[in-house]
């Protein structure tokens, strides 16, 4: 058995709907006790549960430090690592001028193997510990990324793109081997240690409406699969879809007609979606994955979050590499703050990180698993350094409540703050 001492904060219900100290859990002096199998066993005081535990238990201390759920990144592409910050185009041209030629590579098995590695270690340094991830249009690139998180025993969703056409003739499948390929990955994958799989049209614009229809039959068949693609990210990809599918209602409407739009279906950006469209998302009990870094960074837009909660929509947060300009979570946070200041929106901390741990694990259709630090739950946890440079620590001395110490972490921190991080109770990354 092992213990964790530090002060902790965990959700117990959804900000957006009750206050914060009715959504939240916190103590300032915790014990997480955690079991053999990665399972949190108790959760209490730490000066009542310390004379319970068992003789020889390991016991890891922080003091003035902060333990959460491990983040949960639910919209990032691992074979963009190597092209973040690549300069200078909006979306559309983005893709082609940059992307398309990076994917090619993931071809190669050992490539896969090796960006996998980078992708997976650096989401753990910055207390990362599940993410929905797209792979490439090549089988073996998801085969890489699941048996680098396999080894690590990370809780993680993958699924190999589907595309037959808008791109270059080397990545581009059909739809029946984009069928074929993505159930032979299901039959390997799905359900394989924490590891399940996701059906993965990159957008609209890319896959033919029998593709779409393939994919659709394909999620039909498999249930309990996720699914994860683009909407409404750029106006000039809206109006792209609109003129590929003019008879359908608009962008969500082409994914809802295939049967792509239900629980456990996470859609990226969603920022220029129509209040009907919101409406559907809701009504099926699919997703938005807010991706602020990457919206600004190719001058997509600001997601209206707040439009979107009152819509009842399921929220969560991505990174979204390589667009994305960063691995971390928390610099995520501050981008989103920003996000919803431009739609006239104070984005507090304690929504903010809903979404990044909790929110992300409802959205994923894991809350009864991860995002919550709770007796049952899997142990998969971030350490945060409140104190982690010395503007940072010099600010926390004016912090008179704990709101104002998670703001403080989530505009100023990033990747420093991250003391540890700890996967199905195991220490997977120290600082130290």
């Amino acid at each position: 058995m092992l213990a964790i001492r530090s002060a902790y904060l965990s959700f117990r219900a959804n900000p957006f709907e009750v206050p914060f100290e009715e959504a939240t859990e916190y103590t300032s002096d915790a014990l997480i006790m955690i079991d053999d199998a990665g399972r949190v066993t108790s959760v209490g005081s730490a000066p009542e549960l310390l004379p319970q535990l068992p003789p020889g238990t390991e016991i890891h201390h922080y003091p003035h430090h902060l333990v959460i759920p491990g983040f949960v990144d639910t919209h990032v592409h691992y074979s963009q690592t190597q092209m973040i910050a690549a300069y200078g185009e909006q979306l559309l041209d983005w893709l082609r001028e940059y992307t398309y030629a990076t994917e090619l590579q993931f071809e190669n098995p050992q490539h896969a193997a090796a960006v996998a590695r980078v992708f997976l270690d650096e989401q753990l340094r910055n207390g990362t510990t599940t993410s929905a991830v797209y792979a490439t249009v090549f089988p073996q690139s998801v085969d890489a990324i699941f048996k680098e998180a396999r080894e690590r025993g990370m809780r993680l969703i993958a699924g190999k793109v589907a595309m037959d056409r808008g791109a270059p003739a080397g990545l581009l499948d059909t739809p029946q081997r984009a069928y074929a390929e993505s159930a032979e990955l299901i039959a390997r994958w799905h359900g394989t240690d924490r590891l399940e799989y996701a059906i993965t049209p990159r957008f609209a614009p890319t896959s033919s409406r029998e593709q779409l229809e393939a994919l659709g039959q394909l999620a039909h068949e498999n249930p309990t699969a996720l699914i994860q693609t683009h909407v409404s990210e750029n106006p000039a990809e809206v109006a792209l879809v609109a003129e590929l599918f003019p008879e359908r209602a608009g962008y969500l409407d082409v994914y809802d007609h295939y049967g792509l739009v239900r629980p456990r279906a996470i859609f990226g950006h969603g920022i220029h979606l129509t209040d009907a469209e919101l409406a559907t998302l809701a009504e099926r009990g699919a997703a938005i994955a807010h991706c602020p870094t990457s919206n600004f960074f190719l001058g997509s837009g600001a997601l209206n979050v707040q439009r979107a909660a009152d819509a009842g929509v399921r929220l969560a947060l991505g990174t979204d590499l390589g667009a994305g300009t960063s691995f971390s979570m928390i610099r995520t946070l501050g981008a989103a703050y920003s996000a919803a200041q431009a739609n006239g929106v104070a984005l507090d901390a304690g929504r903010a990180l809903y979404l990044a741990t909790r929110g992300g694990a409802e959205a994923l259709g894991l809350g009864e698993k991860i995002g919550q630090i709770a007796p049952g739950f899997e142990a998969d946890l971030a350490v945060l350094d409140l104190h982690s440079t010395p503007i940072i620590e010099y600010r926390m001395q004016f912090a008179d409540t704990l709101r104002e110490a998670l703001f403080i972490q989530m505009t100023m921190g990033d990747d420093r703050a991250i003391a540890a991080t700890y996967v199905a109770g195991r220490r997977a990354y120290t600082r130290e």
